[in-house]
Formats: structure tokens, sequence, C-alpha cells
């Protein structure tokens, strides 16, 4: 009878030790997913906002707040965006949806190109309004540094390349492009034109970046190609590709203000 009494005793004793021992042998990613504690203290918790931190809200904050640390991201953002541009036409696997609209728009009207481009981009602004957006430093920022990087990447990038070149070209201008509108619009100065539709329409829907864009860029393409715009294989890897790729990249490059600093600290 003592024996059995001991024995009860000493299972009790070890089922809890048991039980960590598996806690402890599961999976990292498993204990991070759950948020578990990773050896106490709340670690695992930690260990989620050092390798994937979540964005602040994307509204734009006041030109004087920290301007040393965000001016520098937003024209480095912008010129990067600008090459990248510069590097998609030169893969010539196909042009970005926006450029399917306009070459479409060109077929049946007597404007040219870079007219409709400059009409649109007016067109876009308008739509702000139901999406409480408004021009900012960011948004004429957009419009003259994409204009000289561009032009200075195409200067700079060989034409007429083998295709083995010009597909690391597309693929490589299309991560780019996704990361530089990560790092522009997380200035928080304001967004260009087109961005601005996007992270107006994510903020009233409460839809994610990357669903809103990945709609926008896909609508535009369908429109542009109804038009007779051409349509190559860059083109769907662009729309399909570069809302996630913001999305992805957002968490780091979004400034947090002050006051957003400050309610994390509480």
């Amino acid at each position: 009878m003592q024996q059995d009494d001991r024995t009860e005793r000493r299972e009790r004793t070890d089922q809890p030790r048991a039980d960590q021992r598996r806690a402890d042998r599961r999976r990292p990613e498993e204990r991070i997913a759950s948020g578990a504690p990773d050896g106490g203290g709340g670690s695992g918790t930690r260990l989620i906002s050092r390798t994937r931190p979540s964005p602040p809200p994307l509204t734009c904050l006041p030109v004087g707040e920290r301007p040393l640390r965000r001016v520098p991201q937003l024209f480095v953002g912008l010129a990067l965006y600008g090459f990248s541009l510069s590097v998609l036409v030169r893969a010539s696997l196909g042009v970005n949806p926006w450029s399917v609209l306009y070459e479409g728009l060109e077929l049946h009207t007597s404007l040219s190109f870079g007219m409709i481009s400059a009409v649109l981009g007016v067109l876009v602004l308008l739509l702000w309004i139901p999406l409480k957006q408004r021009p900012t430093l960011g948004t004429f920022a957009n419009i003259v540094v994409l204009a000289y990087s561009s032009d200075l990447g195409l200067w700079l990038l060989p034409q007429h390349l083998g295709l083995p070149a010009r597909v690391g070209l597309l693929v490589g201008g299309v991560l780019l492009n996704g990361l530089s509108v990560a790092v522009y619009v997380g200035a928080r100065f304001g967004p260009g034109p087109r961005d601005g539709l996007m992270t107006g329409a994510a903020a009233v829907s409460g839809r994610s970046i990357r669903l809103v864009r990945t709609l926008i860029e896909i609508a535009v393409l369908v429109v542009g190609r109804l038009l007779g715009g051409s349509v190559g294989v860059g083109t769907v890897l662009y729309a399909l590709g570069v809302g996630a790729i913001t999305q992805f990249f957002l968490p780091w490059f979004a400034y947090r203000g002050a006051a957003e600093r400050a309610r994390g600290n509480l």
C-alpha cells in the first residue's frame, strides 16, 4: 500500500516535468506562432516583435518631425523607385499595368503617352478626395525625383541585352520597385498619386496593402488590355507581385511617430 502511494506521488511530480520537456521540444516557430514563453519572461512575444514588427499607420506626419531621419529616406526611396522603372523598361518583357493603360488610351485618343500619364495623374488625385487623402511634400517630390532617376537609370543601363539578363532585370526590377515603395511611403511624407490611391483605399477598407495594391494593378491591367495595350510576362509578374513585396518590407521601413513610440512604451 505504501509502495503504491509513493508511486502515485512520483507520477504526479514527474508529469509537469514531462509536459515541460515536450513543450521545450516543440519547434521554435510553433512557440512563436502561439506566443508561448520561450524560457520564461515572455521572450517568445519579444522574438516576434524583433523579427516581424507590425507597421504603424501610414498617415502623413508633420514635416518638422525628425526631418534629418525621414527626408533622406524619402528621397532614397523615390530615387530607387524611379530607377526600378528604368530597369523594367530595359528588361523589355512587359511594361507595368499603368503603362498598359496609357498605351491603350493612346490608341483611342489624340493625346500623347506623356499627356495621358499627366491627365490620369490628375484624375487619380481627384479620387483621393473620398479617400480623405491630400497632396503633401511626398506627392510633389514623387513627380520630380521619379523623372530624373528614371532618366538616369535609362542612361546607365545598356540596351539589347540577352534573354537571361533581361529576366534578371525583370525580377530585380519588380523586387526593387516593391522595396522602394515601402521605403518612401514609410517615410510618411505622403505618397505619390497612384500610391496614394493604394494607401487611402487600404485605410478606408481596412484591407492589407498587399490585397489593395494587387487589386488596383489587376484592374488597371484589365482595362488597359481591353483598350489594346500590350501585355507581357513582366506586366503580369508586376501586377501580382509588387503589392506583396511592398507589404513584406513596410514593417521595417515605416517610421513611427513620437506619439506612437510613446504609446508602444506604455
